[in-house]
């Protein structure tokens, strides 16, 4: 099972921009917020785990 934590670098309509924070990369993944948690926003760092993303709190 692999975990990757990512933290939302900014939205655009129904994507959002997500860049791994567990690993050295500059590279960007472009995710649809329909597979994010609806309350997510900018610098909210997320867990994805089991092919779902869920907010760590902090």
């Amino acid at each position: 099972m692999n975990t990757f934590y990512y933290e939302v670098v900014s939205i655009d309509g129904d994507y959002a921009n997500l860049k791994r924070t567990d690993t050295e990369s500059d590279e960007i993944k472009l995710v649809a917020r329909a597979l994010l948690p609806p309350e997510i926003m900018e610098g909210t760092r997320l867990r994805y785990e089991l092919m779902t993303y869920e907010i760590i709190p902090g």
